[in-house]
């Protein structure tokens, strides 16, 4: 995976209930695993701001339920620092479902902000989106 700008923190855990932020059909989605991920040998892996992780859909539409997809993560509770010095932090944790390993996005749109990181790294993922931060 492309690196990106930022000292991205430990935010999301294996098992964590996210929000899905497009418009796919999901509304909640639990994280499986995270592809790619480095971590320690016999630590949990966790997901940062821009990873690919695999979730599963908890809440949605009924035909939706229980399946399991790719996703990028988009937004983040924890904060964490860019390059510049900032910091950023969202208000909620968020991913967007992804239809194919390529990176195609499975929704038409994204409802709020995305991470610039997400930009660097997902460009087919932040094109569908509205305001990127």
């Amino acid at each position: 995976m492309k690196a990106i700008t930022a000292k991205a923190t430990r935010g999301l855990n294996i098992g964590s209930l996210v929000e899905a932020a497009d418009n796919s059909g999901a509304r909640i989605v639990k994280i499986v695993s995270v592809k790619k991920g480095k971590t320690t040998k016999k630590r949990q892996q966790y997901a940062k701001i821009a990873d690919w992780v695999k979730v599963s859909v908890r809440k949605g539409k009924p035909e939706m339920k229980g399946e399991v997809f790719d996703a990028v993560v988009v937004r983040m509770r924890r904060p964490y620092r860019r390059k510049s010095g900032e910091r950023i932090m969202f208000s909620d944790n968020a991913v967007a479902l992804l239809k194919d390993d390529k990176g195609n996005p499975k929704g038409t749109q994204i409802k709020g902000p995305l991470a610039r990181e997400v930009q660097e790294r997902w460009k087919s993922v932040a094109k569908i989106g509205r305001i990127v931060v």
